[in-house]
C-alpha cells in the first residue's frame, strides 16, 4: 500500500477526522475507503467534439485512468477547454486561440492545486493544448506526464486542412471550380486527430517529447491507433512511478533540455509557434531561454525533414518509417542532442534511445545529415529598424534568402485577405498586416488564410507578408511574424506607409524599411494608438497582462 510520503498533497485533503466532509464528497463520486490511502492522480482531458483534434481524447483519458489504477493509485478525470484554430482561422474568433493557451494552463493549475492531486496526466490535441498543458506541469511541479492526442490520417489524395485553405486561393484565381473546391472541403479531414503536417500540433508534441515530458514516441502516433491508446495507458502507469520516485518537471527541465527541443524542432522543419511556446514554457520553469538561443542553436542544426507545409510528407508517413525516435538518435550520435537529460521514464534521453533502430533504407521523409534540406535553421530571428526587439521568420530555402519589395499596409487580417483574393496584391508587394500583436489584436491571430491565399494565387515566391501577429504551422512562403515592438505599442511596423521600400535578408538576419531614422521619428510624432478592441472580458484582461511576443506572450510576467 502506498505510504503517506507518496501522497504529499492528497493527504492534506482527505486524511484525519477533520477531513470527513471531503471524504463524504468523494464517496459520492466513486471513492471506496481504500482509495483514500492511494495517491490521487488527475487526468486533465481536453476532450471536446468541437474539433477533430480533440474529439477522441475522452477515450485516451479513459485509458490513462485505467493505467493509473492498474498501477495502484486513484484516478480522477477532469476537463479543460479547447478551441479550434482551423475553424476560427481568418475570423474574429482566432483572437481567442493564443488566449486559450493561458486559460488551459490556468485551469489545469487551478484544478490540480485545489483538489490536491499528487500527480497528473495532461492530454492535448489542438495547437494551444500542448504548451498549455506543459506550462501547467511546470508551474505545479508535481509528477506528471503529457500525452499527445495524435495526428490525423491523410484525407483523399493525401489532403489535409492546408489543402483546403490553399484551394480557396486557387478558386479565387480562377484555377479551381466550385465543384472541385467542394470536393476538397469534403474529403480533406477524414476523422479524429491533429492537422497532419509538421504544423504546430505535431511540432509541439515533438518538442515536448524532446523536453522529456512525454513518453518515447508519444508525439509520433496516429490519433486512432492501438499505439496511442497504449501510450495513454502507459502514461497513467508512469505517473504513479514518478510519484513513488518523487520525480518532478524541475528535475527534468534545464537549459539543455530546451536546447534539445529547439534542435529537434529545427531538424523537423517545425512551426514558428514553437519559438513562442518554448519561451513560455521556459518562463514557467524559470529557465532563462531567449529568442537569441534559437539563432545560436540554429547555426549548427540542419533541417532534415521533408515535411509539409514546405515539404512533401505528412506525419502519418513519418510514423510509417519509425516516427521521430530514429531522427533523435541520429542527432544524438552527431553530438547535437544532450543525452544526459532526464525524462519522465526515469531514464535519460540517451538511455531511451539506446535500442532505437535507424530508418529503413530508401525512405525519403528524413534526409541524412550529409544531405540536409537546409544546412542551418529555417527558424530565423530577424532584427533591424522594423523589428528592433526581434521577429521570427520561417525560411526553409524554398523561398530564397532575400526579398525586397514595396509595402502594402493593412490594419488587420481581414483587409489584407480581401486584397489578396481580389488581386490588389501583386508581385513585388510586401503585405504588412499590423495591429494583430498580443496586445493590439488582441491575441496575436495566425495568418494562415492570407498566406494560403498567396500560395493559392501562385504568389508565394513573389510576395512577402510581415506582421506583428503570428503564423500557423501550415503557413509557407516568405513570411515574417512576431514583429516587436508590435504596432499597438507604437513599434516601427505601425509607422510604415504604402510604397515604403522593405528589405528582408535572412542571411544577415535583418528586416529593414529603407528610410532614415529621422523620418521614422517624424512619423511617430503623428501616430495615434487605435482604440482597444474591447474593454471588457477575457480579451481585455489578456491585452492588459500579456508580454511581448519576444518574451513568449505570457500573462504572468513579474
Amino acid at each position: 500500500m502506498p505510504d503517506k510520503k507518496n501522497r504529499p498533497y492528497s493527504s492534506l485533503v482527505v486524511d484525519g477526522l477533520s477531513k470527513a466532509a471531503a471524504r463524504a464528497m468523494l464517496h459520492a463520486v466513486g471513492f471506496e475507503n481504500a482509495d483514500f490511502d492511494k495517491p490521487q492522480v488527475g487526468i486533465a482531458s481536453t476532450w471536446s467534439n468541437l474539433t477533430p483534434c480533440n474529439m477522441h481524447i475522452n477515450t485516451l483519458a479513459d485509458s490513462a485512468a485505467i493505467g493509473v489504477e492498474d498501477a495502484g493509485a486513484k484516478a480522477i478525470t477532469f476537463n479543460t477547454i479547447t478551441v479550434s484554430d482551423g475553424i476560427s482561422m481568418g475570423s474574429p474568433g482566432m483572437r481567442y486561440s493564443l488566449v486559450s493557451r493561458e486559460v488551459i494552463a490556468d485551469s489545469i493549475e487551478t484544478v490540480v492545486g485545489a483538489q490536491g492531486f499528487d500527480g497528473f496526466v495532461a492530454i492535448g490535441g489542438c495547437d494551444k493544448n500542448m504548451p498549455g498543458c506543459a506550462m501547467a506541469m511546470v508551474r505545479l511541479n508535481r509528477p506528471s506526464v503529457f500525452v499527445y492526442g495524435g495526428t490525423i490520417q491523410p484525407g483523399k489524395e493525401r489532403r489535409d486542412v492546408v489543402s483546403v485553405f490553399e484551394a480557396v486561393g486557387r478558386h479565387a484565381a480562377g484555377k479551381l471550380s466550385d465543384i472541385e473546391l467542394k470536393d476538397i472541403e469534403a474529403t480533406a479531414i477524414p476523422g479524429p486527430g491533429s492537422c497532419g503536417g509538421m504544423y504546430t500540433a505535431n511540432t509541439m508534441a515533438s518538442a515536448i517529447e524532446a523536453l522529456g515530458l512525454s513518453l518515447p514516441n508519444s508525439s509520433a502516433q496516429e490519433a486512432i491507433s492501438d499505439a496511442k491508446r497504449q501510450d495513454s495507458h502507459a502514461a497513467g502507469e508512469a505517473v504513479v512511478r514518478l510519484i513513488e520516485a518523487d520525480l518532478k518537471p524541475s528535475d527534468i527541465l534545464s537549459i539543455k533540455s530546451f536546447e534539445n527541443a529547439i534542435t529537434l524542432t529545427i531538424a523537423l522543419e517545425g512551426s514558428t509557434n514553437a519559438v513562442l511556446h518554448l519561451l513560455a514554457i521556459a518562463h514557467a520553469a524559470k529557465i532563462p531561454l531567449s529568442i537569441d538561443d534559437f539563432t545560436r542553436i540554429g547555426q549548427r542544426v540542419p533541417v532534415l525533414a521533408d515535411m509539409r507545409p514546405a515539404g512533401n510528407y505528412s506525419m502519418s508517413e513519418l510514423i510509417e518509417i519509425g516516427g521521430i525516435q530514429p531522427l533523435m538518435k541520429t542527432l544524438l550520435e552527431a553530438g547535437l542532442l544532450h543525452g544526459d537529460c532526464l525524462t519522465v521514464t526515469g531514464r535519460t534521453l540517451a538511455e531511451n534511445l539506446e535500442h532505437v533502430q535507424p530508418y529503413p533504407d530508401g525512405q525519403q521523409v528524413i534526409r541524412p545529415l550529409s544531405n540536409p534540406i537546409k544546412k542551418d535553421s529555417h527558424l530565423v530571428i530577424l532584427r533591424g529598424n522594423l523589428a528592433p526587439e526581434g521577429s521570427v521568420a520561417k525560411i526553409t530555402g524554398h523561398e530564397g534568402l532575400h526579398f525586397s519589395g514595396t509595402a502594402r499596409c493593412f490594419h488587420g487580417e481581414e483587409a489584407a485577405l480581401a486584397a489578396i483574393l481580389d488581386g490588389t496584391v501583386v508581385k513585388g508587394d510586401v503585405v504588412v498586416v499590423r495591429y494583430e500583436g498580443p496586445r493590439g489584436g488582441p491575441g496575436m491571430r495566425e495568418m494562415l488564410s492570407p498566406t494560403s491565399a498567396i500560395g493559392g494565387r501562385d504568389l508565394a515566391s513573389d510576395v512577402a507578408l510581415i506582421t506583428d501577429g503570428r503564423f500557423s504551422g501550415g503557413s509557407r512562403g516568405f513570411v515574417i511574424g512576431h514583429i516587436t515592438p508590435e504596432a499597438y505599442d507604437g513599434g516601427p511596423i505601425a509607422l510604415l506607409e504604402d510604397g515604403d521600400s522593405i528589405t528582408i535578408d535572412a542571411e544577415a538576419r535583418e528586416i529593414t524599411v529603407n528610410i532614415d531614422d529621422a523620418e521614422l521619428e517624424r512619423r511617430k510624432t503623428t501616430w495615434q494608438k487605435p482604440p482597444a478592441y474591447t474593454d471588457r472580458g477575457v480579451l481585455a484582461k489578456y491585452a492588459k497582462l500579456v508580454s511581448s511576443a519576444s518574451l513568449g506572450a505570457v500573462t504572468d510576467q513579474v
